[in-house]
């Protein structure tokens, strides 16, 4: 009987200083959201220094610093498509000084092909959208096709023989790329790289036929890369006289966007903070004049919307990745 007392006591004071410490507890993370940020941010780019992005997403923080008063560090992480940027950000503390341009590759092409270390609609929290990506099929200044449709006639009598790279075996431009093959009843020779930077590299030494992602418009425009094909569905305002996927009959989605995200559990305060930021930042005019010379669209997307939209976009591709191998 004695013991049964005991017990009840000790379950009772137990109790009692559990009800005594949730407003501690409560109280520190109210102080913690408060103050934040307290210290530099890290925001992480999942792909090399000196590409469009990189670029882009410095732009863009440097604008975010003035409304967040701590300095933002771009932190390139490239390697395996942008999953090992994005393996770090969910494996990082979710207290806001760890954000990440979680990019379409590593969020819905690559986690449906093979394993990562992260479930892409389970491990993030989504808190915006301030760009995408105008992503294209390019080739070398002098090469002698001055088309898509060229491209594909030669692909059409040489199996094989057409290369063309990447930024990562099962990336969403490999995806597309790969369903126009397809589509065409082609045969071409993928080459992944840990960058699409990498692969222009490569168009320009010779070395690849062309190349399909992220590209250096400069080169573009002096004539040192010769782009034949948008990867988007819509028109894309700053090339209007490059066909886009539905120009040629290719109806396939291509989603693309620039991010700012966080690991699951980042306090809703932070994210509110976070998502204001960087909405400002995106009406300044540094930002406007830097991307528009960048010729890159911005595009906004709320943090609900943005979920909403990524959540729709992985599961159109686990449908149809599970109809059509389009695994490399």
């Amino acid at each position: 009987m004695k013991t049964c007392v005991l017990k009840s006591k000790r379950i009772f004071f137990l109790c009692i200083v559990a009800i005594l410490l949730i407003p501690a507890f409560g109280y520190s993370q109210e102080e913690d959201i408060a103050k934040y940020p307290s210290r530099p941010i890290n925001y992480i780019h999942p792909y090399p220094p000196g590409t469009t992005g990189d670029m882009a997403q410095r732009l863009i923080s440097k604008e975010a610093e003035k409304f967040l008063g701590q300095p933002i560090v771009i932190v390139n992480k490239p390697g395996a498509g942008g999953s090992l940027g994005v393996a770090a950000l969910a494996a990082s503390k979710p207290d806001g000084y760890t954000l990440c341009h979680a990019a379409h590759s590593p969020l819905i092409g690559i986690p449906l092909l093979e394993k990562v270390p992260y479930h892409p609609l389970k491990d993030f929290k989504f808190i915006m959208q301030w760009g995408a990506f105008n992503m294209g099929f390019v080739v070398k200044g002098d090469s002698p096709f001055k088309s898509f449709k060229d491209l594909i006639a030669y692909a059409r009598q040489n199996p094989k023989k057409i290369t063309f790279g990447t930024a990562g075996a099962n990336s969403m431009p490999f995806v597309l790329i790969k369903q126009i093959a397809m589509k065409e009843g082609v045969q071409l020779t993928h080459i992944p790289y840990k960058a699409t930077i990498e692969a222009q590299t490569a168009v320009l030494g010779g070395h690849l036929t062309a190349g399909a992602g992220d590209f250096t418009y400069s080169m573009v425009e002096a004539g040192q890369l010769r782009l034949l094909l948008i990867l988007r569905e819509e028109k894309a305002v700053e090339y209007p006289q490059t066909p886009v996927l539905k120009d040629l009959g290719y109806d396939f989605a291509f989603p693309t966007f620039f991010t700012v995200s966080a690991p699951k559990g980042l306090p809703e305060g932070i994210a509110r903070k976070l998502e204001d930021a960087f909405t400002k930042a995106m009406k300044e005019p540094g930002f406007i004049k830097g991307v528009k010379e960048l010729h890159l669209p911005i595009v906004y997307r709320n943090s609900k919307e943005l979920t909403d939209y990524i959540t729709y976009n992985y599961n159109y591709f686990e449908k149809l990745f599970k109809e059509v191998d389009l695994k490399e």
